[in-house]
């Protein structure tokens, strides 16, 4: 039987990120996602609940996130579930927790969407502008797994198109259409 386990999430960011590092070098950070929903009940009164999820990235896009988010910007992110368990020192209790493995995600909105924290409006000190960060999907190398007994055709992915230079502008009156004239000129 096969299997999936894919996660798309959108929503804004709860907390600054911060970037840690393994003893071997490799970034990590963890952050976490604040998905609303909104919907109206039979009787016409509108609600909405908030969902808070972990996510955890690894490597360069850890190193990303930390650089150019911050709380309250928008986030989406595409990842995998998965289920942590341990036990409560405390209490001896087994204890789990499901989250997001990030594998790749994308900036949206513009360079002042989201908050900064603190929320102030009007009085006080301006908040800082940073150059927004590039908008391209960031996407994580698979690892690497052991090939099925059947391999499934592999599919070729076009490779990105070339960014041409702008063909230069040409300077030239066009002629104004006469009533009735149907053609325009190129």
């Amino acid at each position: 039987m096969p299997n999936l386990n894919k996660v798309q999430l959108m929503g804004n960011i709860t907390r600054d990120p911060e970037v840690r590092y393994t003893p071997k070098g490799t970034a990590v950070t963890d952050i976490g996602l604040a998905i609303n929903r909104n919907y109206t009940l039979d009787d016409g009164e509108k609600r909405e609940e908030t969902t808070f999820v972990d996510i955890t990235f690894w490597g360069r896009q850890a190193e990303v996130i930390g650089e150019y988010m911050k709380k309250g910007r928008p986030l989406y992110v595409e990842g995998r579930l998965q289920l942590d368990q341990w036990e409560d020192k405390t209490s001896g209790q087994q204890r789990s927790r499901l989250k997001v493995i990030g594998d790749n995600f994308q900036f949206l909105g513009g360079r002042d969407d989201g908050g900064g924290g603190g929320g102030q409006r009007g009085g006080g000190q301006p908040q800082q502008q940073q150059a927004a960060p590039p908008q391209q999907n960031h996407q994580q190398a698979a690892p690497q797994q052991a090939a099925p007994q059947q391999e499934a055709p592999q599919q070729q992915q076009a490779a990105p198109p070339q960014q041409q230079a702008a063909p230069p502008q040409q300077n030239y009156d066009p002629i104004p259409p006469t009533e009735g004239d149907d053609d325009i000129p190129f």
